[in-house]
């Protein structure tokens, strides 16, 4: 992961290299994270998460907001202590008594630049551009790894844990995380650091309840379908004026990861080429 963060640096060699930041330093080098965030693991299972990706994208106007106020160069600067703030914002989640601030925390920024097609982009499928073009537009954003331990290497902290309590001192042994949460003081602390004035339309709590009302009418929709008896599914179609159809997943990295795991095993490909050979050959013979 590290490695692959510092793309940029090797994509982009005439440019002075962008080095890795936290709450204490501007200036990490790539092996320092690495070795720090592979050493963090104390007591850990083998198949446990040893770390995360916070991914913090500002939107293009948002950007523009910042390029506007601070410059090209000043608008950097500001993007990455956001990104501290947001750690800050981070660890408060967990409402651990020891995690109050980004300081007790492992974690390690990096800054980007730009973003790049992937195959899962519809201008790759239908052949306009290639697989690795840099996007246009406003494309400024931060990559966060941040240790599964705190910086003491004790305490485990997970933001996939979801879990409910049955009170609040409950939740906190169990350390929930709230992720509604997270991303409303994420808009919350880049409005005021940055006197942003945001739309309502604009918000994070607008999209969640309109994605929450798609997905409530695709619930009602597949009940209605897996209650209607079987004759009726067979008879012809009428189309529909609407089409409610689930929004688009962000592609990133940590998502091109964990689809690895579920490819086909080294070699079936092969097996597979191989079979379909011998079965043509097959044929031939069976036709002369």
């Amino acid at each position: 992961m590290v490695h692959y963060l510092d793309k940029e640096n090797r994509l982009f060699k005439s440019e002075e290299p962008t080095l890795w930041f936290n709450g204490n330093s501007k200036t990490v080098q790539s092996y320092e994270v690495k070795n720090k965030i592979d050493h963090n693991i104390a007591k850990l299972c083998r198949d446990d998460a040893k770390f995360f990706l916070v991914n913090i994208s500002p939107s293009q106007k948002e950007i523009a907001h910042l390029k506007e106020l601070y410059g090209e160069d000043g608008a950097r600067e500001k993007l990455s202590e956001y990104a501290v703030k947001i750690m800050d914002e981070y660890a408060r989640n967990f409402k651990k008594d020891a995690i109050q601030s980004n300081a007790d925390l492992l974690w390690f920024g990096k800054l980007e630049n730009h973003r790049y097609y992937s195959h899962k982009d519809k201008e790759v499928k239908s052949g306009q551009v290639m697989r690795g073009t840099v996007k246009p537009g406003e494309q400024m954003h931060v990559q966060v790894i941040v240790s599964r331990k705190d910086i003491a290497n004790k305490i485990r902290l997970s933001p996939m844990n979801k879990s409910r309590g049955k009170n609040a001192e409950h939740s906190k042994k169990l350390g929930q995380f709230d992720r509604v949460a997270f991303k409303n003081s994420g808009e919350r602390v880049f409005d005021q650091q940055f006197d942003f004035q945001r739309p309502i339309s604009e918000t994070f709590n607008h999209a969640n309840a309109s994605a929450k009302g798609l997905r409530e009418r695709l619930d009602l929709r597949a009940s209605a379908i897996k209650s209607t008896p079987k004759q009726k599914l067979e008879e012809p179609k009428q189309e529909s004026q609407h089409s409610y159809l689930p929004p688009p997943e962000p592609t990133n990295y940590l998502g091109l990861l964990l689809e690895k795991q579920d490819a086909e095993p080294l070699g079936t490909g092969l097996k597979k080429r191989k079979k379909r050979r011998k079965n043509r050959e097959n044929e031939q013979g069976l036709s002369m």
